[in-house]
C-alpha cells in the first residue's frame, strides 16, 4: 500500500507512524508514502494556498486551483507507474465516521482493488467544495471533534490500516480479539504479578480451564459494551 499525502506540513510525516510495528512495516516496504506540499503549486511570491471564502465568514479556505494541481501531480505519477488510481480521501467532520470494519476492508483490499491512496490533509476552515465534487473525493471523519488539520487524522487512518495487513502484527489472534473485531469492546486484561496492591487477578484466569475463561471473557465484553457503548449492540 502506498499513500500520497497532500499536506502543508510534510515534516509531520511519518511522525508516530515511524515507530512500533507500523514503523517496522514502513522500513521493510510493506507500505510507503510520499508527501506533496500544495505550496509547491502556488502561483504568487508568498506561496499562498488559501483565500477568503465567498459569502463572508471567519477563516480562510484552501483554493481549488492549488489543490487541483497537487492532485493532478499525484495522478500523473500513478499513471506513469501503470497503476490503477486509488481513492482520494479528505479528512472532514462531515465525513463518514471511520471504523474497524472500514479499516479491515482497506487492509484486505478485497473489494476496493487498489494499491495507492491519496490523503488530503485540510487546514484553515477547509477546502473548496469544487475539489471534492471534481474528483469524487471520499470524506472521512475520525470522530466527533475538530482538529487543527488533517495530519493527525491521516496518521490514525494509516496506522489503523497497516497494522491489519498480513504479518505486520506477528500474531493474527492479537488483531482478531480486539475491541470492535469481537462485536463489542474487549474484556479486561491482566498479567503478572497475580497480586498487586491488594488487587488480585480473577481466579478464572488462573484456572487453566479454557472453556471457563472464554465464557468469562464473553460475559465481561458484553457487560462493558452494554455499559459504555450500547450503540455497538445494535
Amino acid at each position: 500500500m502506498h499513500f500520497n499525502i497532500i499536506t502543508l506540513f510534510p515534516e509531520m510525516f511519518p511522525g508516530t507512524l515511524g515507530g512500533g510495528v507500523v514503523g517496522r512495516a514502513l522500513d521493510s516496504g510493506v507500505w510507503s508514502f510520499d508527501v506533496i506540499n500544495p505550496r509547491d503549486f502556488a502561483t504568487d511570491n508568498y506561496a499562498s494556498v488559501d483565500d477568503a471564502g465567498f459569502g463572508g465568514g471567519a477563516g480562510m479556505v484552501m483554493r481549488a486551483d492549488i489543490l487541483g494541481d497537487a492532485i493532478e501531480s499525484v495522478k500523473c505519477k500513478v499513471q506513469s507507474a501503470n497503476e490503477k488510481p486509488g481513492p482520494i480521501i479528505y479528512f472532514s467532520p462531515r465525513g463518514k465516521v471511520w471504523n474497524q470494519k472500514m479499516a479491515r476492508e482497506f487492509a484486505n483490499n478485497r473489494t476496493l482493488h487498489f494499491t495507492n491512496c491519496t490523503l488530503i490533509c485540510g487546514r484553515y476552515e477547509g477546502i473548496d467544495q469544487r475539489v471534492i465534487d471534481e474528483y469524487g473525493i471520499m470524506e472521512i471523519s475520525i470522530g466527533d471533534y475538530i482538529l487543527s488539520g488533517g495530519e493527525i487524522a491521516a496518521q490514525v487512518f494509516i496506522d489503523s490500516i497497516v497494522r491489519l495487513v498480513d504479518n505486520v502484527v506477528h500474531s493474527p489472534e492479537s488483531t482478531a480479539n480486539e475491541s470492535f473485531e469481537i462485536g463489542g469492546l474487549e474484556w479486561p486484561l491482566y498479567t503478572r504479578p497475580s497480586a498487586w496492591r491488594g488487587r488480585n487477578v480473577p481466579e478464572v484466569l488462573l484456572s487453566g480451564h479454557h472453556g471457563n475463561i472464554e465464557r468469562w471473557r464473553k460475559e465481561q465484553s458484553d457487560e462493558i459494551t452494554k455499559e459504555r457503548r450500547p450503540d455497538l449492540l445494535k
